[in-house]
C-alpha cells in the first residue's frame, strides 16, 4: 500500500513472527542463546518469560531455523490448551512415531526412550518447545515434568522449553509445582526496549524491507513512538505501520510526531499520556459556567448587609474569572503538553531538514551494532 511511496520492497512492520526481521537487543540475544543451548539437549527445563509482544515467538522461530536439527527431533507446541491424549498425539506426530504409538502413553514413552538412547552423541537431541506456556493445564505441566525424567545411559535427555508471559512465573511459584520449578536449569526474562533500542528496532526492520529509517520517521516521531509504545516491539510495529499508512494518505515523508499521536489516539494506546482533545477542553470549560449568576442570591440580602460587603462581592466573583484566564486554551494546552506541537505548523520534512544532524544521529547510532548482530545471526 505505502511501499512504493516510501521506497520499500515489502512492509517492514507486519505482525507475523518473521525471523528475517529479528532485532537482537542484549536481552533478546541472551534469550536466543539459551533457546539454542536448550535445543541441543541441555538437561533440565529452560524458561523464557516476557510480556505479550516482546518477541518470544519470533525468538522461537529464529532458534528453530538456526538449529541444524535432524528431522522430527524438535516439537513446537504453539497451542498448549490440549488434553493429555491430544498432547501425546501431537508429540508422537512431531517426533515421527508410528500412529499406533500416539494411542498409548506406554508405547509413546518406550519409543521416546529408544529414540533418545539411539541418537548419536554428536547429533542433535530431542526437544519440546511450548509457547504460551502460561495457559498450559496443570495436568500437562505435570506430564512435562515426568517427561524430563527420561535420560539415556549416555546422559542424553529430552530438552524442554517453556515460553510464556509473566503469569508463567507466577504459576511456577505455586507450591504445587515446586518439583517442576526445581528442574529449571536456565531462565531468561525479556524486557521492553529503551529509546536507543527502539530506534535500532525500527532501523533494522526498515533496512530489511529495503528502506532507510531516517527517510521514514523523524527523530521526534521515534521519540513519540517509544514513549507511547512503552518499548514493546509489537506495539512499536502497530504504531509504525499505521503511521506509515496515515503518512502515505497525507503525502508526508518522513512521518512526524503529530501522525504518531493521531495513531495512538485512534488505537487508544497510552491515552493517559497522549494529549486527547477532551482532556484539553475540559479545563477550559470551567470559566463557561455561569459563576457570576450564582452571585445574585448572595446579593439579595444587600438590604441587610453593609454596602461594603456588597462591594467585595465582585472581587469574589473575579476569582473564577482569573482561573479561567489561567486555564489554557486547547491550542495552548497542546503546545504546553506536547513539545512537538509547536513545529507542527511546519511540514515534517522541513522539521527534519532544520534539525541538526548531531541531534538526530545519536538516536540511530545503535543501528550499525544491531545490524552487525542481525547479519551475523542470519548467516
Amino acid at each position: 500500500m505505502y511501499e512504493l511511496f516510501y521506497g520499500l520492497k515489502e512492509r517492514p512492520f507486519d505482525l507475523s513472527p518473521n525471523a528475517r526481521f529479528l532485532f537482537l537487543s542484549r536481552k533478546h540475544h541472551e534469550a536466543l542463546t539459551h533457546l539454542e543451548y536448550a535445543l541441543r539437549g541441555r538437561p533440565g527445563l529452560t524458561v523464557l518469560v516476557g510480556e505479550a509482544g516482546t518477541g518470544k515467538t519470533t525468538l522461537i522461530r529464529a532458534a528453530l531455523q538456526s538449529h541444524a536439527a535432524a528431522p522430527n527431533s524438535v516439537v513446537h507446541v504453539a497451542n498448549p490448551t490440549l488434553t493429555r491424549g491430544e498432547f501425546y498425539e501431537h508429540l508422537a506426530d512431531g517426533f515421527g512415531f508410528p500412529p499406533e504409538v500416539a494411542a498409548s502413553k506406554t508405547r509413546f514413552l518406550k519409543a521416546l526412550e529408544h529414540a533418545i538412547a539411539t541418537r548419536p552423541l554428536n547429533g542433535s537431541g530431542f526437544a519440546i518447545v511450548v509457547d504460551e506456556a502460561q495457559s498450559m493445564p496443570h495436568e500437562l505441566l505435570e506430564e512435562i515434568r515426568l517427561l524430563s525424567n527420561i535420560e539415556s545411559p549416555s546422559g542424553r535427555s529430552l530438552g524442554v522449553m517453556l515460553v510464556g508471559q509473566p503469569e508463567l512465573a507466577i504459576r511456577l511459584n505455586d507450591p504445587v509445582l515446586r518439583q517442576l520449578k526445581q528442574r529449571v536449569a536456565l531462565r531468561c526474562e525479556l524486557g521492553t526496549l529503551d529509546l536507543q533500542e527502539t530506534a535500532s528496532y525500527i532501523a533494522v526492520r526498515v533496512r530489511v524491507a529495503g528502506g532507510q529509517a531516517e527517510q521514514l520517521f523523524s527523530r521526534d516521531a521515534v521519540v513519540a513512538i517509544h514513549k507511547h509504545s512503552g518499548g514493546i516491539p509489537r506495539t512499536i510495529s502497530v504504531i509504525c505501520d499505521n503511521a506509515l499508512i496515515n503518512g502515505f494518505a497525507t503525502g508526508m515523508a518522513p512521518v512526524g510526531p503529530e501522525i504518531v499521536l493521531e495513531v495512538c489516539r485512534d488505537f487508544e494506546i497510552d491515552m493517559a499520556a497522549v494529549p486527547a482533545v477532551t482532556a484539553v477542553v475540559t479545563p477550559a470549560a470551567a470559566p463557561i459556567a455561569p459563576r457570576p449568576v450564582a452571585a445574585a442570591p448572595v446579593s439579595q440580602p444587600s438590604a441587610v448587609t453593609p454596602p461594603l460587603a456588597v462591594a467585595t462581592q465582585p472581587a469574589a466573583a473575579s476569582a473564577p474569572q482569573t482561573a479561567g484566564v489561567a486555564a489554557p486554551s486547547s491550542a495552548a494546552a497542546v503546545a504546553s503538553m506536547t513539545p512537538t506541537a509547536a513545529p507542527a505548523a511546519k511540514s515534517s520534512v522541513a522539521a527534519v531538514v532544520e534539525e541538526p544532524a548531531q541531534e538526530r544521529e545519536p538516536l540511530f547510532s545503535g543501528f550499525a551494532r544491531a545490524r552487525r548482530r542481525f547479519f551475523q545471526f542470519s548467516r
